[in-house]
């Protein structure tokens, strides 16, 4: 039930010395691979935490030199500029270490409004798109079936974090469409208000651990996400929202302003459009998104 749930498959490392990961205790979950001379540094938002060790993999065939020498993270996309802004350095528990990026990937919009920051460099590179849906306990025991449902006092949701979770914009615009702001505002203030709502800080690993340990009862998620967790077993469902109340959202990457490995990012951006790269996204229910002009 605990993180990582790929049991060491996502990390590219041949040789891993002492293997020491107490899961309730020691966990570093969205670090991947080693921070010591890497080749190339993927800062990925982590909505799709579950597609990087295959793309990665993909990526490394195609560029043999990199085996082994790729390190990314998957953390919420506003907790990674943060990092970008602290040049690189991250603290997790006793450990703190430094990789600066050299390649930042998320939302379109907010891959564009670090361009407009100046800690990327234009153009941003769009590559994928997703949609919404809501993520349930196996059984749906609070018998949710749609958005306005989430309203509800007696039912336990798990929220993204609007403060550095991008997904929270686009389910509060699914929220308002569906019920108006007085049921966006329930969402995410009478109920946070009165605990019913739970934040997390981390939705893509928190919300489906807080549903199998019984802290939450629904919760909006990239439907990719609750198709991974479906499709390894765990038990996990969703509940299909209407496309008159869903929301798409475009993926882009853009080259960190001062990354340390040009070369590698531009290749890494190349690579997130090719075929082999969406035939990973396929799996999970990701669509491709029209190829921007060439020349990255």
């Amino acid at each position: 039930m605990s993180p990582p749930w790929q049991r060491g498959a996502n990390s590219d490392i041949q040789a891993r010395g002492l293997q020491f990961t107490e899961p309730d205790a020691d966990n570093l979950a969205d670090f991947h691979g080693s921070p010591i001379a890497p080749l190339l540094s993927l800062y990925v938002g982590g909505n799709y935490f579950f597609a990087m060790a295959p793309l990665v993999h993909a990526f490394e065939e195609r560029y043999p030199e990199y085996k082994g020498h790729v390190y990314w993270e998957t953390i919420p996309p506003g907790l990674l500029v943060e990092q970008m802004e602290n040049g690189g350095t991250v603290t997790v528990g006793n450990m703190t270490w430094a990789v600066p990026a050299d390649v930042y990937l998320a939302s379109m919009n907010a891959v564009q409004k670090q361009i407009d920051a100046g800690l990327l460099q234009a153009p941003a590179v769009p590559y994928v798109e997703n949609t919404l849906t809501i993520m349930v306990p196996k059984g749906n025991p609070a018998q949710i079936t749609g958005l306005a449902d989430l309203g509800k006092p007696g039912i336990r949701l798990a929220m993204p974090n609007p403060k550095f979770e991008g997904i929270a914009r686009q389910i509060k615009m699914s929220l308002e469409h569906a019920g108006g702001e007085a049921l966006a505002n329930r969402v995410y203030g009478e109920k946070v208000a009165d605990g019913t709502t739970l934040l997390t800080h981390i939705h893509h690993r928190q919300t489906p651990l807080w549903m199998m340990r019984g802290k939450a009862q629904g919760g909006v998620t990239w439907q990719s996400e609750a198709r991974f967790q479906e499709q390894i077993g765990h038990p996990i469902e969703h509940v299909d929202i209407p496309a008159e109340d869903n929301s798409r959202e475009t993926y882009a990457g853009a080259i960190a302003k001062h990354a340390p490995h040009e070369e590698a990012a531009r290749r890494w951006l190349d690579f997130i459009r090719s075929p082999e790269a969406f035939a990973v996204f396929e799996r999970y229910g990701f669509k491709r998104c029209p190829s921007p002009d060439k020349g990255i």
